[in-house]
């Protein structure tokens, strides 16, 4: 087959062109066909969870946390089964801060309530942390609790943050 009966086929960014030769005759000029490639489903879902996740981004910040939370437990738990009791002692930090808190600026009432439920929040998380660091994150019930931890953060975070 000669090249010039032969159509050429050229890919650009997301568009196949395909190129037909001039023809002889009364239809003398060239003319080109664009057929563009559309994308699968697969993808058409993977862009939409995308964008979704990528505009309420700031409301689901405890999600995140959490599920990377959960990744570094599984990573320090595959590193060694001690890396729990490096990160026992973080579980103190929020108990400390109450304290400190409270002794330099003094709440009562629902501002109290607030501070002792955060703190509460964040130490379980803590221990969460220790305890999958050193046990597996998906020993026993510690999936269950991360999923309860999970739940009250994300529920916390839609009663305290400001709506827009």
């Amino acid at each position: 087959m000669s090249s010039r009966t032969r159509t050429r086929s050229v890919k650009t960014a997301g568009v196949h062109t395909v190129r037909i030769p001039r023809q002889r005759g009364r239809r003398s000029d060239p003319f080109v066909i664009v057929v563009p490639e559309r994308p699968s489903l697969t993808r058409e879902a993977l862009g939409f969870l995308g964008r979704a996740l990528w505009r309420f981004r700031s409301a689901l910040a405890p999600t995140g946390l959490s599920v990377l939370a959960f990744l570094v437990a599984a990573l320090l738990h595959a590193i060694d089964w001690w890396s729990g009791l490096v990160v026992a002692p973080l579980a103190a930090a929020p108990l400390v801060w109450l304290l400190i808190l409270q002794r330099r600026r003094p709440a009562h009432g629902s501002v109290l309530g607030w501070r002792i439920g955060l703190a509460l929040l964040a130490t379980l998380a803590a221990v969460w942390l220790a305890l999958a660091a050193g046990f597996g994150p998906l020993a026993a019930p510690l999936p269950l609790v991360w999923l309860l931890l999970l739940i009250a953060a994300q529920t916390t975070w839609f009663i305290v943050r400001p709506s827009r």
